[in-house]
């Protein structure tokens, strides 16, 4: 798979990243371990060299750990500090004690003596950012952390960041449905040589097409609280994938390879990190590394999905209020 370098950092990684999350923690229940481990590494034997988890995504860092532990040399991890007691649900902890703790539990957790991507969860109001900033400059000249990034922070926060520890990576949501980071984020990164990292890179599941109106989540699937999922949200968004799957049927591609490629295509240091649970869908992630989209077929994509509004809002209220300024 073509590598692709997060903003000027240096750091190589695959066009196409794996965002592990979902094995263990809020799309239901977890994936059996021994499945998730092989799938994690049919993803390293094709290509895929970065990977995403945190402390704060249950077991996850174990299964990382434990799954990459034979090819730790051949890949980038990238992990997250930020919540109180690593609980997405108990509130914001950015302390530069607690980061130092969490880099120390994340280093046994993952089986590792490095971590290479180390990531504030969400920007901590009671913490102003440059001692976040100085704590992790602080593990990277201790060789326990190689980059410092940051996720779902805004443009202030950003450059008073990077103002004290340069940030490699932006982790933050960006697809055909949720656009908003072009506005400021984008020419923002480009400006600082900071690399971007979209997570929900197929709107969580819906531009695959495998998601209808009626279909029924499992009780702990954090998508029952996003407006964007309501059955009405929903049957209203179809546009979006009905459009999706026309272009992907003149490509010879699906409708996730597609959504996957046009974000490929915004910008050379932009690397999307889909998750699943399933080996025929991560072949179909890994597949639109191949997927190309000309200019002209830009410009046809952009100007339909303009026609097509999408319908709910991306976050419920509380989770709103963690995003950065």
């Amino acid at each position: 798979m073509q590598q692709r370098e997060l903003g000027k950092s240096g750091l190589q990684v695959s066009g196409i990243g794996f965002g592990c999350m979902g094995l263990s923690y809020g799309y239901g229940p977890a994936a059996e371990r021994q499945s998730a481990i092989r799938l994690i590494q049919m993803a390293v034997e094709q290509g895929v060299n970065f990977f995403d988890t945190a402390e704060a995504y249950g077991p996850n860092e174990e299964l990382v750990g434990e799954a990459l532990a034979p090819f730790r040399d051949r890949v980038v991890i990238a992990t997250k500090f930020g919540f109180r007691h690593g609980d997405a649900h108990a509130g914001l902890d950015s302390r530069p004690e607690r980061i130092r703790k969490v880099a120390e539990q994340s280093l046994e957790r993952l089986k590792t003596d490095r971590i290479d991507l180390f990531y504030q969860h969400r920007p901590d109001p009671n913490v102003p950012i440059e001692e976040v900033a100085g704590a992790v400059q602080d593990l990277i000249r201790q060789g326990k952390v190689k980059h410092f990034g940051l996720s779902e922070a805004g443009p202030e926060t950003i450059r008073r960041a990077h103002a004290v520890q340069p940030v490699t990576a932006l982790q933050s949501e960006y697809s055909m449905w949720w656009r908003e980071p072009e506005a400021e984020i984008l020419p923002l990164l480009e400006e600082l040589g900071i690399g971007f990292v979209p997570f929900s890179p197929l709107g969580k599941g819906f531009l695959t097409g495998a998601i209808s109106e009626s279909t029924q989540f499992d009780a702990s699937d954090f998508r029952n609280t996003v407006p964007r999922f309501t059955p009405e949200a929903r049957a209203a968004n179809t546009a979006l994938v009905d459009l999706l799957a026309d272009i992907a049927r003149r490509k010879q591609a699906t409708p996730a390879q597609v959504a996957l490629a046009w974000l490929l295509a915004q910008r050379p240091w932009i690397v999307p990190i889909p998750g699943t649970t399933k080996p025929h869908r991560l072949e179909e992630n890994i597949g639109a590394a191949a997927v190309r989209l000309a200019p002209e077929e830009l410009s046809e994509v952009n100007a339909a999905i303009a026609r097509v509004p999408v319908q709910g809002d991306r976050y419920s209220a509380d989770r709103q209020k963690l995003v950065g300024r």
